[in-house]
């Protein structure tokens, strides 16, 4: 296990942004520090406007939005002083932040965010950063050549950038800096295209950037991570892998790429590899938040509720780049309620003032915006009254299936495997999952599942189940939240012990009847109990939200 050195600190070492879960795709991304390129000058004058040069940070201020305006050779009235541009120039050198051998544009919107609120603490460890140096000594001596091309890319003409890209390698074959121009118009016009065989093209060119002989660090590093972000949006996970393995063992000192790397092992679910990598980060970088998060989201993942908490709390303190996320707010919440730290809601409360969560209550995180949300509905609120209809009508044959299948199959009802029970046994037998019918669990309901073909409403729902759930005596289910906004679930009762079954959704608490549906939004957060007698047996099934359109019903993904 990392050990947890100056614990409560925040942002230290380098951080990446990312995400991680499943039934998404996500990306990484991040930066490295490094010394920046903003020096002390010996330009210094008096406050109070009398005759002589002006401070280091207000002349360079107003000089360089005279430079961006084009004003290069005349003399410039600043603070009502006269300033002599050829002294100035000739020591302009020092500020070439992106190392093209000259002072340029881009050095001077450095420059001019590096003069701002630096008597901030935070803002000075910003102005430490360079920008990247991407020209090796050859590629400074065809500069106007990739500005031109790269300027074509900038201004959206992209076949033209690729076209003039092309001809550079022709002319330059070992030119890195105009490979990595292709790579990125390719990487552009798979994203216009909509194209992922040209997307995969560009996935080769900056793998060729890197290979070439002489490339600048900065633009090796460039060009893999994007290939690892493009490789990861076509789902190419374990390629992905190896790209952050390669860039690790290129930078080892640079800990955001580490971070990625542990993003990386958790997208193929290796949660193993995973905590050693965030192991060896925060025993490096004690206060990195980033490292925080995931290596509490990975001990929770692995049961170890009170262990976690730390780690996820004080991730999200720290503000670094990637904590903000509403997975981490809903994982620290959801170990606080387990743990019984009255807290939780706190940090549901400053997730929903951060905007992952629709209220404190609805904390699904997959969701369709404008969604009517309410914890519990009436039939005809949803609108689906011939279906409520059709399984009251129903009830005892949707039972009788049930039971008979528990009878002879027992094994055919499997336990909950999410992680959802404090204690106790519940095992579900599933018809339709995502939309697809189980044909086989159907051989076992037949009657059940032809009276459910009528209902598209249910059997096309491609973010819910179709269920049996049965529970015994001694089961406590934590509260807990569905996974998207865009389903409500119908719970139809079938074996209904006369007292000790109840649900909680939201702050309201119900019980069930046998032959009667009872119908609530499980994104908001509910809870069960069953401390009966006798086991509990209800035919769950979920319907997509009535408010979605039939556009949005083919469309969404499926969860």
């Amino acid at each position: 296990m990392a050990p947890r050195k100056n614990a409560k600190g925040g942002g230290g070492g380098n951080s990446s942004s990312s995400s991680s879960g499943s039934g998404s795709s996500s990306g990484s991304s991040g930066s490295s520090s490094s010394p920046g390129a903003r020096r002390d000058t010996k330009h210094g004058g008096h406050k109070n406007g009398r005759k002589g040069v002006l401070s280091g940070s207000s002349f360079f201020t107003w000089f360089m939005v005279i430079a961006l305006l084009g004003v290069w050779t005349s003399v410039a009235v600043v603070w009502f002083e006269l300033v002599d541009y050829e002294e100035v120039l000739g020591k302009l050198g020092v500020y070439d932040a992106d190392g093209d051998g000259d002072f340029d544009v881009d050095d001077a919107k450095v420059l001019l965010e590096t003069n701002r609120k630096t008597d901030d603490p935070e803002q000075k460890e910003k102005v430490k950063k360079k920008k990247p140096k991407l020209l090796n000594k050859f590629d400074k001596t065809i500069k106007a050549e990739l500005d031109a091309a790269e300027k074509l890319r900038k201004r959206g003409k992209i076949e033209e950038a690729v076209t003039a890209f092309e001809e550079l390698i022709r002319k330059y074959p070992q030119s890195p800096r105009a490979r990595y121009g292709k790579a990125q118009c390719e990487d552009d016009l798979a994203e216009k295209r909509r194209s992922n065989e040209v997307l995969r093209q560009a996935i080769v060119t900056y793998q060729e950037v890197a290979s070439l002989p002489d490339v600048p660090a900065d633009l090796v590093k460039l060009s893999l991570k994007r290939r690892s972000e493009r490789q990861q949006f076509l789902g190419h996970m374990r390629g992905s892998l190896v790209t952050l393995q390669k860039l690790v063992e290129l930078f080892p000192d640079d800990t955001s790429l580490k971070n990625d790397l542990g993003v990386g092992y958790l997208l193929i679910g290796d949660n193993d590899n995973a905590k050693k990598v965030y192991e060896k980060v925060l025993n490096v970088t004690p206060n990195d938040g980033f490292a925080k998060v995931h290596y509490g989201f990975i001990l929770k993942a692995q049961n170890k509720i009170a262990e976690s908490i730390p780690y996820l709390k004080e991730g999200i303190e720290s503000g670094d780049p990637g904590t903000d996320d509403g997975r981490f707010y809903f994982h620290l919440g959801d170990a606080m309620q387990r743990a019984g730290d009255k807290e939780a809601y706190k940090w549901y409360e400053l997730g929903h003032k951060r905007g992952h969560f629709a209220s404190v209550w609805q904390r699904s995180l997959y969701n369709v915006n404008g969604l009517r949300a309410q914890p519990w509905w009436t039939p005809k609120e949803t609108g689906y009254t011939e279906l409520v209809k059709s399984l009251e009508r129903s009830w005892k044959l949707i039972r009788d299936e049930g039971l008979a299948v528990m009878d002879k199959a027992k094994g055919l009802f499997l336990p909950e495997d999410e992680n959802l029970r404090e204690k106790g046994d519940w095992s579900q037998f599933t018809l339709w999952q995502q939309g697809r019918k189980n044909e086989n669990a159907c051989k076992g309901a037949p009657k059940t599942c032809s009276l459910l073909d009528k209902f598209p409403e249910t059997t096309g729902c491609r973010r819910g189940q179709i269920k049996y759930s049965v529970m015994h005596p001694g089961t406590h289910v934590w509260p807990h939240t569905g996974p998207t906004n865009c389903r409500l679930r119908m719970h139809l009762g079938l074996v209904i012990p006369k007292e000790g079954c109840r649900i909680r959704c939201a702050n309201e608490t119900k019980t069930w009847e046998e032959g009667k549906v009872l119908i609530f939004d499980d994104s908001f957060e509910h809870e069960v109990w069953q401390d009966a007698a006798s086991f509990r047996l209800i035919f769950i099934v979920d319907v997509w939200h009535p408010e979605l359109t039939p556009q949005q019903r083919r469309s969404l993904p499926a969860i």
